[in-house]
């Protein structure tokens, strides 16, 4: 159903969005109740369009330049680890301004990650099945997140907000983890036979024939 980058590539996406699904039903809580100086619901909406604005600032220019990499791997676990940092320093702000610099590492991994992930999922999709494996995802990657939409609210409910920022961080690095594996172990074009994936992507052969007339009669 699918090929073993793909199947990183969703494991990854599912831990990493998994890890934020934890934060973001408290988050605005833990702004204006948890102890951040400055922290009120509207600095909470501020930090929210803040990561936002650095995000689609960030993923439009990049994902033209990503499109002319070779490495688009190391782009994405690169976007991945600074998503990693943001529960991190969650855990240690004090002050809105931190959980400013928290929400603008956020767009920029994002920002980042986004266009590279998309781009490498989208050149291993087979014909044919585009619509199914992009469900397969979004099925995956939705039920993740609505488990610890609320799973989030009960642990730091029980645990404290620094346990909840620590396990979604332990996601994010795992979802990293994941990346890695797929890298290490590389990654292959499907054979142009199949015709899916990677190899629709590729440009046709130029023929050597020389004679103007072939490209009229493909089989002088």
């Amino acid at each position: 159903m699918m090929n073993r980058t793909m199947k990183l590539l969703l494991l990854s996406d599912i831990f990493v969005l998994t890890g934020f699904g934890l934060i973001q039903p408290i988050l605005a809580i833990y702004i204006n109740e948890g102890g951040v100086a400055g922290g009120t619901i509207l600095t909470a909406g501020i930090a929210s369009a803040l990561f936002m604005f650095i995000k689609s600032m960030v993923q439009l220019p990049f994902g033209h330049y990503v499109d002319g990499q070779d490495k688009k791997t190391w782009w994405l676990i690169a976007g991945t680890v600074l998503m990693t940092l943001v529960p991190v320093i969650y855990v240690t702000a004090h002050s809105i301004y931190q959980v400013y610099l928290a929400e603008i590492v956020y767009g920029l991994g994002s920002g980042l990650a986004y266009p590279t992930w998309l781009g490498l999922w989208s050149a291993n999709l087979d014909r044919g099945k585009e619509s199914f494996q992009w469900s397969v995802y979004s099925t995956s990657t939705g039920l993740g997140t609505a488990a610890t939409g609320a799973a989030g609210a009960a642990v730091a409910s029980i645990v404290g907000f620094s346990a909840t920022f620590f396990l979604a961080g332990l996601l994010c690095l795992l979802g990293c983890l994941a990346l890695l594996i797929m890298e290490k172990k590389g990654t292959k074009a499907k054979s142009a036979e199949n015709i899916g994936g990677e190899a629709r992507f590729r440009r046709p052969r130029q023929s050597s024939c020389l004679n103007p007339l072939c490209n009229e009669f493909p089989g002088s």
